[in-house]
């Protein structure tokens, strides 16, 4: 399976669960994650940030700086690599 793959199925899921998925693309900060999932209404306005990998991927020592940067201002980030963990993904950040 390919990381392009997995973007596309998180993407459909979050849509599906009443989301936003955008593609974060920042100039100037490499090593920013891939996407940001965004949820409102009942969950009262949730963000996630999402690094996409294909299966086995291993985010580079940049990208682990960047998520705990993220991390250290609250935020939730995940490394994604498998189909399976996209549900648990979208639960996190929604916080149920």
């Amino acid at each position: 399976m390919l990381e392009k793959q997995i973007e596309r199925a998180l993407v459909k899921a979050v849509k599906s669960a009443g989301g936003l998925c955008l593609k974060w693309v920042s100039p100037g900060w490499d090593g920013c994650p891939d996407r940001i999932a965004l949820f409102g209404d009942g969950c009262e306005g949730q963000i996630g940030f999402i690094e996409v990998k294909a299966p086995g991927g291993r985010a580079r020592r940049l990208q682990m700086v960047r998520h705990k940067q993220l991390r250290d201002l609250g935020f939730k980030v995940f490394i994604l690599d498998d189909l399976d963990y996209i549900p648990k993904i979208i639960e996190e950040i929604k916080g149920n």
